[in-house]
């Protein structure tokens, strides 16, 4: 049995796929009305309009009910991870407990595993991470993820994988996490360029030199260039920057347009940005388009000011 901690999109279509694919899913959510009206539609319309849970599906207000089968998924939002955590101490470590988020903690500055870590001494942590929409892996279509561990991940890649969703294993955890929460930086950024009508060149251009800014803080917090080279960082990047399934390029995009955006829509990269502004200036690392973004989001700079700052920095080799 796999347990699933949070029936917002991406963990509702966790549950499906793995479903699909023949293992016992028990899924929890934290609305005990959103549960009633799971089990009375068979559907999470709410989070994921118009799919179907399949019958291996089961959905829970206990967090208990999802706590000892094989593993935990845990599926909330980078922000609420450590404070999940706090409140369930029913969870406990003794089965591998991976994250499904993105981002930098804003009070530790530390990763998903990390966090975990902090929360469970001891505990198998892992982080599934890559490109990938909630839509499309319900939809069953092919999607390939990174699962990072620093134990023994056969078992669990083999748990979690099924003939639609292929899981490929690393043991550089920093990069993996890195990857995923940088990314999602960038893609306002890239959103920024493409909802004030700078085009796609620039968006490139703005993909590239952050892509940079991803591996050069990766690598000095001791990840692998050639994880950021993969799903979990240039994989996750094209994807987030150039579709606005994309929260974060949706918000960007907002930003370039000078329009208000959903506050009740999660931005993950807002706070990422925020913390690896703060760890970039501990570490003495130049991260430009991050420190743009963040001042960006935060409303320190106007955009033109912000577009006028990037093009004038010194001209240099690449």
């Amino acid at each position: 049995m796999i347990g699933i901690a949070g029936a917002g999109a991406f963990g509702t279509a966790l549950a499906v796929a793995l479903a699909k694919g023949g293992r016992e899913v028990r899924l929890w959510a934290r609305d005990a009305e959103q549960v009633r009206l799971m089990r009375e539609t068979g559907r999470n319309d709410h989070a994921l309009p118009g799919v179907n849970l399949p019958d291996r599906v089961t959905v829970h207000a206990d967090i208990g009910e999802i706590t000892h089968g094989d593993t935990v998924l845990l599926t909330m939002p980078m922000q609420a991870l450590g404070g999940a955590l706090d409140a369930w101490p029913q969870i406990d470590g003794r089965v591998p407990l991976v994250a499904c988020c993105k981002g930098v903690d804003l009070s530790s500055l530390r990763g998903p595993v990390a966090v975990i870590e902090a929360r469970r001494p001891g505990a198998r942590a892992a982080i599934l991470t890559g490109p990938s929409f909630a839509a499309d892996i319900a939809r069953g279509l092919p999607t390939a993820l990174t699962l990072a561990t620093t134990g023994e991940g056969e078992a669990l890649q083999e748990l979690l994988s099924t003939p639609t969703l292929r899981l490929y294993r690393t043991d550089d955890v920093i990069g993996a996490e890195l990857g995923g929460a940088l990314k999602n930086v960038i893609a306002i950024a890239a959103g920024t360029v493409i909802g004030a009508g700078l085009g796609d060149s620039a968006r490139a251009a703005l993909m590239t030199r952050g892509y940079a800014e991803m591996v050069r803080l990766a690598e000095a917090l001791g990840a692998r260039a050639e994880t950021l080279a993969g799903l979990s960082g240039l994989g996750d990047l094209v994807l987030t920057c150039t579709s606005a399934q994309s929260r974060n390029f949706r918000f960007g995009y907002a930003l370039g347009r000078g329009e208000a955006f959903d506050p009740k829509v999660t931005v993950e990269g807002v706070a990422t940005a925020r913390a690896v502004v703060k760890l970039a200036q501990g570490m003495r690392i130049d991260m430009p388009v991050t420190a743009m973004v963040n001042a960006l989001a935060l409303g320190q700079i106007a955009l033109n000011d912000a577009i006028g700052q990037l093009m004038s920095r010194p001209l240099k080799q690449e």
